[in-house]
């Protein structure tokens, strides 16, 4: 019995540290790879922040698994039933932020660009990983979901050249 219960603490041990490490070694390449996005401070921390809130779900997971109170099939379940509901509650978000990875990464977009977007004509002041600041012609600033922005269209005046060496 003892034998037992102390395979058990042992085992609940070593699943949160397991979890814990496999955050800290996420957490320790995303984060490099942000601020060479150009990420700000708050948004890394938002996605450190998220990163953990992940991990504790799974944790959780596996510690009411490891101790008996689910079965695989009600833990199978209830993750899928979270992982849906976190899917739908984020989808347009995680829309917005895969946009704006992908407006970074095919150099569609840089800060100074001269762009014809939706009718406005402006200058791209600020690409977020959720959306774009554009200053209109007439002074006031324009703020658009990158996901917008992607499904087009986008007219980008001084990027020409850039653009066509990748052609």
């Amino acid at each position: 019995m003892a034998d037992t219960a102390l395979l058990l603490i042992v085992n609940l041990a070593v699943t949160i540290v397991g979890f814990w490490l496999f955050g800290e070694f996420l957490i320790r390449v995303i984060t490099p790879a942000a601020r060479r996005a150009g990420l700000l401070t708050g948004q890394i921390r938002l996605i450190k922040e998220w990163i953990w809130l992940l991990i504790a779900v799974l944790a959780i997971g596996a510690v009411v698994h490891i101790i008996g109170l689910a079965s695989q099939f009600t833990t199978l379940t209830i993750s899928g039933i979270i992982a849906v509901a976190f899917s739908l509650a984020l989808q347009t978000t995680l829309s917005n932020v895969i946009s704006g990875i992908l407006l970074l990464l095919d150099n569609t977009l840089r800060v100074n660009d001269l762009i014809e977007f939706s009718g406005f004509k402006g200058q791209v002041v600020k690409i977020g990983l959720r959306s774009t600041w554009i200053k209109t012609s007439e002074g006031n600033m324009m703020i658009t979901s990158n996901n917008s922005i992607v499904n087009g269209p986008l007219i980008n005046k001084t990027a020409a050249e850039r653009l066509e060496k990748k052609l």
